[in-house]
């Protein structure tokens, strides 16, 4: 993040860019994960224990609950902010990712983060969860909830990658023409 260099960060990787941002750029002593540390002053992720099922209903596990009753699985749609790095890196307004986790940003800690000029760039269609972070300004400082990886092949590319891969070529200074050979 500081050195500018190019960053994306998947499911576990978006959570340890919120930690570090939490700690070193909001100042919040301590900030951490309940997966790693129960008892940290500031849980800014955390164990998902509440969501709406399909019927609207709501639905609360503990952490006593089987890994499943906890865990978003599966496909899930999302909604990107308008501006965002995520809405052009897709060319849409809402996508379909794979999940596979049981954690995620603590909403609580949202307000302070986005002022802190992290930004929110994505959220899950009832917009109750983070689904992507970056930092507006940096090269290519980007985080995504879910596996972008589920669903990219060698000959179609997830434009994730694709975006990750060109900021990266342009950090080094190598032209897109260079790099593919053309």
């Amino acid at each position: 993040r500081e050195q500018r260099i190019p960053y994306l960060g998947i499911c576990l990787g978006m959570q340890v860019a919120v930690i570090e941002f939490a700690r070193n750029v909001v100042g919040l002593v301590g900030a951490n994960s309940t997966e790693f540390d129960r008892n940290t002053p500031h849980p800014v992720i955390g164990l998902i224990t509440e969501w709406t099922d399909r019927e609207g209903h709501v639905e609360t596990r503990s952490e006593a609950f089987d890994y499943g009753g906890t865990m978003r699985l599966g496909a899930q749609e999302a909604r990107l902010v308008p501006g965002s790095r995520a809405r052009a890196a897709y060319g849409k307004d809402v996508i379909v990712e794979r999940h596979r986790h049981r954690y995620e940003v603590n909403n609580k800690y949202i307000g302070v983060i986005q002022a802190a000029g992290m930004k929110v760039g994505g959220w899950s269609a009832d917009e109750s969860l983070v689904e992507t972070i970056e930092l507006p300004g940096h090269p290519w400082f980007f985080a995504c909830q879910f596996h972008p990886e589920f669903t990219s092949t060698p000959r179609t590319g997830h434009p994730l990658f694709s975006g990750f891969i060109q900021a990266c070529l342009t950090a080094a200074g190598v032209a897109p023409a260079a790099a593919t050979g053309t």
